[in-house]
């Protein structure tokens, strides 16, 4: 009998809430900002808000966070979405911030009816001063006292366009004693002459997050609003304007959020790699963007199954990216079809093969695979290619791959005996010969020999090319963010290397996008978006087993 999973502690606080009739239906929601493709940690956070509502039934919502104009684009609201149908979650209302500017310019109405709310032409570099610090009490501004009337007509003014950007604010009036910063008088509205990507140029003043967030939560009825650890100090505030405007008592509920080794995770930091062209773009196999990981040939059953053993915690802890590529593997090694792939080729003949021969010999797609995958035709002839690092000409005590008068099998195929080698004038070696026994051909061995090593190959008449790209970890140490100096110092150049023409099974010429392949010995591969039917381009995803070693 398996012992049932223990509930984390969010969990708990929903079976109690259920149970006790506080509310009838579970409503959560994802609600991301558009001014970025989502991430690892964002797939964390997803996981969690629909996972919930799968769980304990109720839906949840899909709610773009657009109240900064500057920064947001419809190109990020479409890959947001695109990224979390690709996770295999469904939302049941598609919503956006923007959706509310008149009922929370109303809100911010009701806040100045009530004394709560005043228009404060202070400069930012004032307001920071007013104030105060953990230790000193904040002062209040000069505007602090306008009265109702005043403000509601210079607000107004600040809807109707008639002030520049950073002439004035609406800030809430709180308590500048609070111990809690940000209680004292926070900004709730700034004016923002720009182009709103749903709105255009209807509204020239918009609404902080922290005015937006609590209240378009309220609005649409959410019970659980969830997110992470930096919004602990913003719950106090969420729950004041929520309480002042007397309106449905959504709450706030915080989570540790996703930090990865070996990467950041900061939005600004990962526009910057874009924007400086460190990378090839917001979908570079590198990044640690959902799109990135789709095209490194992650699969969304790897993500959520990753994310399902990390866990939620109310504490920060820092995860290894090894676990994420352990989730890969084994959910690839189910999957992915078997194929011969060499990388770095050196001509192998088998000098007693006739020349004007080949042959058909049949491999396994997927000994892993429930159904085992099915066979495969491989073609076999006199001229192969191998990988170079399958021979040494002086091999060590345990060598069991190629040397001078050394025996190995050819995978699905024949034991070969090394005879002799040829060398360039710089010492290279370029041409190894052979002889096969016959009679030990895979599946109908008679021979009697046993070798200790088996590599794999492909028949050169045969072969169809490709650009192979090998990805690794983005950057070098395990914390770039926590590292003195610029975090793009710690770039990892060793994260991609090209290999221009690898030599793959022809079945391989027809390998199709979303698929992942195992390359025997090498590793996980998928057909990159750049591929093309006359440029074939496989990136791979993760090495069979963890081989990272930092510079």
């Amino acid at each position: 009998m398996s012992e049932e999973k223990s509930l984390n502690f969010i969990e708990e606080l929903i079976e109690g809430d259920l149970k006790s009739g506080k509310y009838e239906t579970l409503v959560t929601r994802f609600p991301p900002e558009p001014n970025g493709y989502l991430h690892i940690g964002h797939a964390k956070a997803i996981c969690l808000n629909f996972g919930l509502t799968q769980k304990y039934g109720g839906y949840t919502n899909l709610r773009f966070d657009d109240t900064n104009p500057v920064t947001e684009k419809t190109e990020y609201v479409n890959s947001q979405q695109e990224d979390i149908h690709w996770l295999g979650f469904e939302w049941k209302n598609e919503l956006y911030a923007s959706d509310y500017f008149d009922q929370l310019f109303g809100f911010a109405i009701k806040l100045i009816e009530k004394g709560l709310a005043y228009v404060d032409h202070s400069t930012a570099e004032e307001i920071a001063e007013q104030k105060g610090t953990p230790t000193v009490a904040g002062k209040a501004s000069t505007y602090r006292d306008r009265s109702i009337e005043e403000n509601l007509s210079l607000f107004n003014s600040m809807r109707n366009g008639e002030f520049p950007d950073g002439a004035c604010t609406l800030r809430a009036k709180i308590d500048l004693t609070s111990p809690n910063m940000l209680m004292r008088d926070p900004i709730i509205y700034r004016i923002k002459h720009a182009h709103h990507h749903r709105t255009g140029d209807a509204w020239c003043i918009y609404p902080m997050y922290d005015f937006a967030h609590g209240q378009s939560d309220s609005i649409e009825n959410i019970t659980h609003s969830i997110c992470t650890l930096e919004y602990v100090a913003h719950r106090e505030l969420y729950d004041w304007f929520i309480a002042q405007l007397e309106i449905f008592p959504s709450k706030q509920y915080e989570f540790a959020r996703l930090n990865l080794t070996y990467t950041v995770m900061s939005k600004r930091k990962l526009l910057q790699l874009v924007t400086e062209g460190l990378v090839s773009g917001w979908d570079d196999p590198r990044m640690p963007t959902i799109s990135g990981l789709r095209r490194r040939g992650y699969t969304p059953e790897s993500i959520r199954e990753f994310c399902e053993r990390i866990g939620i915690a109310k504490r920060e802890n820092l995860i290894e990216l090894g676990l994420l590529e352990f989730c890969i593997r084994e959910d690839l090694n189910k999957r992915a079809t078997r194929a011969m792939a060499v990388l770095d080729p050196i001509k192998l003949i088998i000098t007693n093969y006739p020349a004007d021969r080949s042959e058909i010999l049949i491999g396994d797609n997927n000994p892993e695979a429930e159904d085992k995958g099915g066979t495969r035709e491989i073609p076999f002839s006199h001229e192969l290619w191998i990988e170079r690092e399958d021979f040494m000409e002086e091999p060590s005590k345990k060598w069991f791959r190629l040397a001078p008068g050394a025996m190995v099998r050819l995978k699905f195929a024949y034991i070969v005996k090394c005879e002799s080698f040829k060398k360039d004038e710089n010492g290279g070696v370029t041409e190894i010969h052979c002889t096969y026994i016959p009679e030990s051909k895979s599946g109908s061995d008679t021979s009697g020999l046993h070798v200790k090593g088996t590599i794999h190959w492909v028949s050169a008449p045969h072969a169809a090319t490709a650009e192979v790209r090998l990805y690794d970890r983005l950057f070098s140490v395990e914390s770039p963010d926590a590292e003195e100096g610029d975090f793009k110092e710690y770039l990892n150049p060793l994260s991609m290397a090209v290999i221009e023409r690898a030599y793959i099974e022809p079945h391989l010429a027809k390998a199709e996008q979303g698929l992942g392949y195992q390359f025997i010995r090498k590793g996980y591969f998928c057909v990159d978006e750049d591929s093309s039917p006359d440029r074939l381009i496989f990136n791979r995803t993760v090495s069979l087993k963890e081989n990272w070693k930092p510079n």
